[in-house]
C-alpha cells in the first residue's frame, strides 16, 4: 500500500470488505479544550477518518447546527491556530487516524496557499475540504496542498453534470465526499436509492472512494448509506449531540456512544433500527 494516511485507511477498510466510518467535528465547539478529547473518543467509538471543521463567519453550505457551532466556536476566539493546535495535540497519541480540514476558501486566502498548507502538514493534517472552491479555480492551492502532501478532497453534488464530475474525479485525491442531495447540511430527507445512483455514477468516473454526507443522522440511515457508498459522513446529527455538554469528559462520552452506534450498524452488527442516543 502506498500514500498517506486517507490512502492508507481506505485501502486497509477495501481489504477487510468494511465502511469508512467518518464524523465531523467543528473546533472549538462546545469547547477548545473539549476537542482533542472528543478526537480520541470518535476513534474509540470506531471511527476512521475524522473532518475537523474550521470555524467561518460565513459557512454557506451548512444548515442551523454546524452554523451555530461555528458561532459558538469563534465567539470563543477559535481560530486557525487553535485548529492546527488541536490537530497537533491529537497526534500526540494518534500517528494513525486521518484527518482531513473541512471549511471554505476564506482562511487559505488570507494565510496563503503555501503557508497553510506547509503549516497544516506540519500539524499533522491530511486532506482538506473547502467547499467553496470550484475546480476551475484550484490549480494553485492544489499545487502549494500536493507540495506539503496534503489531498485536496473534492465535494461532488447530485446536480454536478457528468462532464464535470469527470474533471473533479479525475483530479481528486483522497477519497470523494458526494453529497446525497441538493441543500445545506442537517436536513433530513435522505434518498438512499437516489444516493446509490448517483455514487454508481460517480463510480463510474472515478477510481477513488466514494463518501457521502449530509442527512445521514442515525444508525438505520448510516446503514443504509454504507450499503451503497465506500464511506459515510455523519456532522450536524453529532454536532447537536455535543452542543450543551458541560465539559469536556462529558462531550467524549457522547462521541464515542454515538459512534460506537453507528459503528455497528455499519458494520451490520445489528439491524441499525434505533435511533443514536
Amino acid at each position: 500500500m502506498s500514500g498517506n494516511r486517507i490512502d492508507l485507511r481506505f485501502q486497509a477498510l477495501a481489504a477487510a470488505g468494511r465502511k469508512a466510518l467518518v464524523p465531523f467535528v467543528t473546533a472549538g465547539d462546545p469547547a477548545l479544550e473539549a476537542t482533542v478529547p472528543v478526537l480520541h473518543a470518535l476513534v474509540s467509538g470506531g471511527a476512521d477518518v475524522i473532518e475537523l471543521g474550521m470555524p467561518f463567519s460565513d459557512p454557506m453550505a451548512d444548515g442551523p447546527a454546524i452554523q451555530r457551532a461555528s458561532e459558538r466556536a469563534l465567539a470563543r476566539g477559535v481560530g486557525l491556530d487553535d485548529v492546527l493546535g488541536c490537530v497537533r495535540g491529537f497526534r500526540g497519541d494518534d500517528g494513525d487516524t486521518p484527518i482531513v480540514l473541512m471549511g471554505y476558501l476564506n482562511p487559505v486566502e488570507i494565510r496563503g496557499p503555501e503557508r497553510f498548507a506547509r503549516e497544516a502538514a506540519a500539524a499533522g493534517v491530511d486532506g482538506v475540504l473547502l467547499v467553496d472552491l470550484p475546480p476551475e479555480e484550484a490549480d494553485a492551492i492544489r499545487a502549494a496542498f500536493d507540495a506539503a502532501g496534503l489531498a485536496l478532497i473534492a465535494l461532488v453534488a447530485p446536480t454536478t453534470t457528468p462532464q464535470r464530475q469527470a474533471r473533479m474525479a479525475a483530479l481528486a485525491q483522497g477519497y470523494l465526499y458526494y453529497v446525497s442531495f441538493a441543500g445545506v447540511t442537517g436536513a433530513d430527507r435522505l434518498d438512499v436509492d437516489a444516493v446509490g445512483e448517483g455514487v454508481r455514477g460517480l463510480r463510474e468516473r472515478a477510481r477513488l472512494p466514494v463518501a457521502v454526507g449530509f442527512g445521514v443522522r442515525d444508525a438505520a440511515s448510516a446503514k443504509a448509506v454504507a450499503a451503497v457508498a465506500d464511506g459515510v459522513v455523519v456532522g450536524s446529527a453529532l454536532v447537536d449531540r455535543l452542543a450543551d455538554a458541560p465539559d469536556a469528559a462529558t462531550a467524549a462520552r457522547r462521541a464515542r456512544e454515538f459512534a460506537a452506534v453507528l459503528r455497528r450498524a455499519i458494520d451490520g452488527v445489528d439491524g441499525g433500527e434505533g435511533a443514536v442516543g
